[in-house]
């Protein structure tokens, strides 16, 4: 691995293509471990805990996600930079800016994790969620406990971001499967032993990625990458500030996906009850597999575009734009299969413990389609840091919730709701198609070009 690493700075078009080639190769693998266990993880999760629990435990999963987002915009802003300093060979300045950042990250994580603290602790966390106290007596000293162990895997998940950078997000890809991978483990250890409190599957899916991180750390700075080792005598908060600009846009658009996308657990929760995150969450992981399929794709043409961009290698860009298309069909021919067959998968995978409707599925379907098709272009557009458009379109994001409540109050019916998920995202899609084609001809101007 170390050697392929030394050859990244001298990257041409044939060996770029190669490098990203072996990396997408790799990533099915390990995406495809990573589908089978979360796959495995709804019925485990689901017998442990029962639907009403399960749909309580999946909100709060959703709402942990917000303090992974909370790096300002500096995990993604520390992946170009890496890959912007290795184009050019700049490789102290490389270690300059890991070390500058995590100290960062460092700074941001204590005072997140003191003032969550006291949020848990004073608010009324049963109303809040829409939860009944009897079901779940221990829901706030689960949500305490969570929010620490997140909290603390706050600055080491960086790793993986410097992974991408270095144009490796298999390795990525590995350090999540892994920890995905203990928390199942975990998880069938406690149903095993008949301890499979509501409290106890939070430990143990929140505590996963952390050991995972903390393992990753000496084996990625001592064994691997020593050259990129974080070091006290190399901060340069300065540094990190740089990433300013570029990492408050990935920032507020990472902020809006949140708002828009991963708080419709809690909005369900509210408008209809607990109970009916399961089946939109079951009919999510289904579909999701072909948006994981899809990452695995695209994650590695991010920092490649940045690399192929910094060299102008504009011809390597629009060649894989062409490979893109094909495979958007691929995937629209894929997702209407697995609608066809979901009432079969759905019967074979969780059997009679959760009713999903075929019309959750479709619309679920639909959803996911738009997401992939807006990934398809601001994954390029993320590379060459050509962000103002998309922080613009999070306007949406002001939209969805009042009109996700209109539609849930008159109808009553999650359909619609989904329904408004879906038409959130459009917009975003024609913006974006319409800024890559323009940066791609060099016709460009003024904001299509920011």
């Amino acid at each position: 691995m170390l050697s392929i690493i030394k050859e990244f700075p001298s990257h041409a078009n044939g060996r770029r293509s190669r490098f990203l080639y072996a990396n997408i190769a790799s990533s099915f693998i390990i995406k495809g471990w990573s589908a089978i266990v979360l796959l495995m993880m709804v019925p485990l999760t689901l017998d442990c805990l029962g639907t009403y629990q399960n749909g309580v435990w999946l909100t709060i999963s959703s709402m942990l996600v917000w303090i992974d987002q909370m790096d300002i915009g500096l995990g993604n802003g520390l992946r170009n930079q890496i890959a912007t300093y290795m184009a050019h060979q700049e490789l102290q300045k490389a270690r300059i800016i890991v070390s500058s950042t995590m100290v960062m990250l460092l700074f941001i994580a204590f005072p997140i994790l003191l003032i969550l603290l006291a949020v848990v602790w004073s608010m009324d966390v049963y109303l809040f969620l829409n939860v009944s106290y009897e079901a779940i007596p221990e829901l706030r000293i689960a949500l305490l406990s969570a929010v620490t162990l997140v909290c603390m895997t706050f600055v080491l998940k960086s790793i993986g971001n410097i992974y991408m950078g270095l144009q490796l997000p298999a390795i990525s890809n590995l350090l999540i499967a892994i920890g995905q991978t203990i928390a199942l483990i975990g998880t069938w250890i406690l149903f095993s032993l008949d301890n499979a409190t509501f409290f106890n599957v939070v430990i143990v899916n929140t505590a996963a990625p952390l050991l995972t991180y903390l393992l990753a750390y000496p084996i990625t700075f001592y064994k691997f990458f020593p050259w990129l080792r974080p070091s006290m005598k190399l901060v340069n908060l300065q540094s990190a500030l740089e990433l300013g600009d570029l990492s408050i846009k990935f920032f507020w658009i990472q902020i809006a996906a949140i708002v828009q996308f991963m708080t419709a657990n809690i909005l369900i929760s509210n408008f209809f009850t607990p109970e009916m995150v399961t089946p939109y969450q079951i009919a999510y992981r289904y579909l999701s597999l072909v948006m994981v399929a899809f990452t695995v794709i695209c994650m590695p043409f991010w920092n490649a575009t940045t690399d192929a961009f910094e060299r102008g290698d504009i011809d390597w860009i629009q060649r894989s734009d062409q490979r893109m298309n094909y495979i958007i069909l691929i995937i629209a021919a894929t997702l209407i299969f697995m609608i066809a067959i979901s009432p079969w998968v759905y019967e074979k995978w969780i059997g009679d413990s959760c009713d999903v409707p075929f019309m959750m599925t479709c619309m679920m379907a639909i959803y996911i389609f738009l997401l992939i098709l807006s990934m398809r272009y601001s994954y390029f557009l993320n590379g060459i840091g050509a962000l103002r458009l998309q922080l613009y379109m999070t306007i949406m994001t002001v939209v969805f919730i009042p009109a996700s409540w209109a539609v849930s109050y008159y109808t009553h019916d999650i359909i619609w709701f989904m329904a408004v998920m879906s038409l959130c995202v459009t917009p975003s899609i024609v913006v974006n198609m319409i800024q890559f084609h323009k940066i791609l001809k060099g016709t460009a101007k003024g904001l299509w070009r920011k």
